[in-house]
């Protein structure tokens, strides 16, 4: 696969981009021999042949719809009027979801940014690989005892080896597309080209100015490939701009897959028609004027994400790709405690109460998956995984097995959902959150030090997590300690 690593977002093109060829070619010599001999290997050939060209017609009949991902950033549940927002409009994320299957019970793989992205790309919990329980801190820093020690070796990120999505879309055939938000590693042997990317138009870390496109420290952190870059717009735009272009320029008979990882709705609070006169440094900046915000500014930003997408969803329809694509919009993890709502949850981004795990999801693909329904079963951003994987005919790694399983597929066929616990890990410093959701109960424990917090809920009648059965359910909460213990053995790296 070619890097290309100076191409303009404004003259981006899928013939900029090189497609891998697979060539393979079988040299067969002659040997003299019996006659019988000659017939028995003619024979043999002849069904290899056969069988070949049969497994090839078969591919090339096997439909390939295009793949558009959308994955807000740090949206609350409580923040789109589909999921009942009254302050927030949000007419086309709400024509996805008139249009498509509602996840209620959809849960992201960790309650901050780089662990949800890392199960995304992996199809796995992102326990099972050292560092990324957390979200990487700015400039790559580690925050627990595995992240800090990969830092200092310049090794704190996703390693392509573990990259299981992005290659097997390109074995089947894709073009595989990235823009916005990587956070995965800032090392140059981390960055989406080297995961198998055609191309990716990459903010590298967890937070970007949306016009100046640089970190709270003013690091710039805009990448094109492989190289930084400058552009100008706001970045929300500058995203869309991109994959309008690429949608529109690429071949129909070419499958493509679009990963749009926005970074709105997430803080800076930047009203998208003020361009601030210049950005903040690093001796100006503090976490918390960067962290300030108010409810009206962040609806503004919600507002044009929004759009953003009614003008995908319009693109795709003027291409005519809507009627085949499958078009999946989720939120990476609950909104932080600033302008934002994760109602009716409790809890916050970072933990693992509903607040911070219970996010946004709709997948829509006509005539494949029932429109207008909602859908209760429990379900994690890793199980978007595994239905892309199928929807693609695409085969994943064996060596590395999926943890997802594949929701969509369930639900277009009508079958049962297939019942498992969901379990969750974070840390940060002396911080640890774990849970489970066994059915309807969710057990939550906290250790902060020396202090140690834990909870039952009961999600059916409970749904904000007010009322601690822990004491009233001893067997039921030993019983999910007992699973999470042998989980937390099996997914240790």
């Amino acid at each position: 696969m070619t890097i290309h690593n100076s191409i303009s977002p404004d003259s981006i093109s899928p013939n900029h981009l090189q497609t891998v060829s697979r060539i393979s070619s079988t040299d067969v010599p002659q040997h003299p021999g019996a006659t019988a001999m000659f017939v028995a290997v003619s024979f043999l050939f002849a069904n290899a042949l056969c069988s070949a060209l049969c497994a090839a017609s078969a591919s090339e009949t096997t439909v390939r719809p295009d793949i558009v991902l959308i994955v807000a950033d740090n949206l609350g549940h409580g923040d789109l009027s589909c999921y009942g927002c009254r302050d927030i409009q949000t007419p086309n994320i709400d024509r996805i979801a008139a249009e498509v299957v509602r996840f209620t019970n959809f849960y992201s793989n960790g309650p901050e940014c780089s662990p949800t992205r890392t199960a995304l790309l992996t199809g796995r919990y992102q326990q099972r690989i050292p560092g990324l329980e957390c979200a990487l801190g700015t400039g790559n820093v580690g925050r627990y005892d595995d992240a800090i020690a990969l830092a200092e070796r310049r090794e704190l990120g996703l390693p392509p080896s573990e990259n299981v999505l992005i290659p097997a879309l390109n074995r089947a055939g894709y073009r595989t597309i990235g823009l916005g938000k990587w956070h995965l590693g800032y090392e140059k042997h981390l960055l989406p080209p080297h995961h198998g990317f055609d191309y990716f138009l990459a903010s590298l870390g967890g937070t970007i100015d949306y016009f100046y496109h640089n970190e709270p420290t003013g690091e710039p952190v805009l990448y094109e490939n492989l190289q930084q870059v400058r552009r100008d717009g706001y970045f929300t735009d500058l995203i869309t701009d991109s994959a309008v272009r690429f949608l529109r320029e690429q071949p129909k008979d070419e499958p493509l897959f679009l990963y749009l990882p926005y970074t709105a709705p997430s803080a800076p609070f930047q009203h998208p028609d003020h361009k601030p006169e210049r950005p903040k440094v690093s001796e100006q900046w503090d976490s918390k004027d960067w962290q300030k915000g108010d409810r009206d500014t962040l609806r503004l930003i919600i507002q044009r994400l929004d759009q953003c997408v009614g003008r995908l969803l319009r693109t795709l329809q003027e291409t005519g790709r809507s009627d085949s694509a499958l078009v999946i919009f989720c939120s990476d993890n609950g909104a932080y405690p600033i302008a934002a709502s994760n109602a009716p949850f409790r809890g916050y981004a970072s933990e693992l109460f509903e607040g911070g795990i219970h996010v946004a999801c709709m997948a829509r693909r006509p005539g494949i998956l029932p429109a207008g329904i909602t859908d209760d079963r429990p379900t994690m951003t890793f199980d978007l995984t595994a239905s892309i994987l199928n929807a693609a005919a695409a085969e994943p790694r064996a060596d590395r097995p999926l943890d997802g399983i594949d929701v969509l597929g369930q639900i277009a066929a009508g079958t049962t959902p297939t019942p498992r616990n969901l379990y969750w890990r974070a840390r940060r410093a002396n911080r640890t959150w774990r849970a489970v959701r066994e059915n309807n109960w969710k057990y939550v424990s906290r250790t902060d030090g020396d202090g140690f917090e834990e909870f039952l809920f009961d999600l059916k009648e409970d749904p904000s997590e007010s009322i601690n059965l822990l004491s009233n359910e001893p067997q039921t909460a030993q019983r999910i300690k007992t699973a999470l213990k042998t989980w937390e053995a099996d997914v240790r790296p």
